[in-house]
């Protein structure tokens, strides 16, 4: 067989490889160990080319990566564990803000138009069965914040320590790697640079989303006299929430508007139109932050989102994104699209 031959054997056995490893991560609940590999992966590889620049002895370089490798694990331990810790914390519980949610939504009732309170179930407790049933449907699959949070933690730990280790060992060697390896090797890099392009802009969007809804909801409206409760819950989902593209902002301008409505009407009414604006001016970061990185409008992640959690539920709705991205930029690179 030619050379040219096993080369293109190679690269089609990479593609059907790496189809079937993504398959395996979302059937087997491993999304979140490839999402902290490559998180640690990409940040490793950031400042290494200056590390090369500056260190010309290959074992200091491999010292000096290894102990970058070491402080962001650390680093990404304890954001792990504070955010663990909110959540399991009255302030940032889930499911008191759930109980809150409920007793607000009923004691707004009245200032509901009609057409809306038909739509509304009519009390607290129904309001909680209600999302009591939704939580038990998906409860396969809201392992972040279900009952296998232990050992979706233990993935995250594992995920990040692979990572470290491959970056390590692509930082500081250069193995001589054969057509299938090379040819796998590239399937993972270009997976890479989807999550480092998606994720990346998708962490600054939602930090401005959650700066901007704290200047608001801890600064302008008690300025007017108005203290909405779950201030810093609100923040917290509207930063967390907002790492998932366009549906995210759903979720957390929900919770702010039906909030909102435990003051009065026209509180409810003035945070969704600031929301509305607010999201008006993130049109053009989007435009500009991640669809110029992958060239991908709104609606094409969200139908690749909705197909996805379809297909894998909640694991599907939080890769979908990044995999849509790498499918894109492989048909990209063989200028199919």
């Amino acid at each position: 067989m030619s050379d040219q031959n096993k080369s293109n054997l190679s690269i089609v056995a990479s593609y059907l490889l790496a189809a079937a490893a993504l398959v395996v991560v979302l059937r087997h609940g491993l999304l979140a160990s490839l999402f902290s590999g490559l998180l640690v992966y990409s940040l490793v590889h950031l400042p290494t080319p200056l590390l090369g620049k500056n260190i010309s002895d290959q074992r200091a370089r491999m010292i000096a990566v290894a102990l970058l490798a070491a402080i962001i694990v650390l680093l990404l331990s304890l954001a792990i564990w504070g955010a663990v810790s909110f959540f399991q914390s009255d302030t940032g519980s889930v499911q008191v803000l759930m109980q809150k949610l409920a007793d607000i939504v009923e004691a707004s009732r009245p200032q509901m138009p009609a057409w809306l309170k038909e739509h509304i179930p009519e009390s607290a407790e129904a309001i909680r069965e209600m999302i009591s049933t939704w939580l038990r449907a998906h409860a396969a699959h809201a392992q972040t914040i279900g009952q296998e949070a232990g050992r979706t933690i233990a993935h995250l730990l594992m995920g990040m320590a692979i990572g470290a280790m491959a970056a390590l060992y692509d930082t500081t060697s250069t193995p001589d790697r054969k057509p299938l390896a090379a040819a796998l090797h590239a399937r993972v890099v270009n997976l890479n640079d989807a999550f480092r392009r998606i994720v990346f802009a998708q962490i600054r969007i939602a930090g401005i989303n959650a700066a901007l809804t704290a200047v608001y909801l801890a600064i302008l409206l008690p300025l007017a006299g108005i203290h909405l409760p779950l201030t810093k819950s609100m923040i917290a989902v509207t930063f967390f929430a907002g790492l998932l593209p366009v549906i995210g902002n759903l979720i957390s301008n929900s919770v702010i508007v039906i909030v909102s409505l435990s003051h009065s009407l026209a509180i409810g009414v003035t945070s969704l139109l600031f929301l509305v604006v607010i999201h008006k001016l993130e049109y053009f970061l989007n435009a500009k932050i991640i669809g110029s990185h992958i060239n991908a409008r709104a609606w094409e992640l969200l139908a690749a989102m909705l197909t996805m959690e379809a297909m894998f539920g909640l694991p599907g709705l939080v890769a979908a994104p990044v995999f849509y991205a790498y499918i894109k930029k492989e048909l990209s690179d063989r200028e199919l699209v």
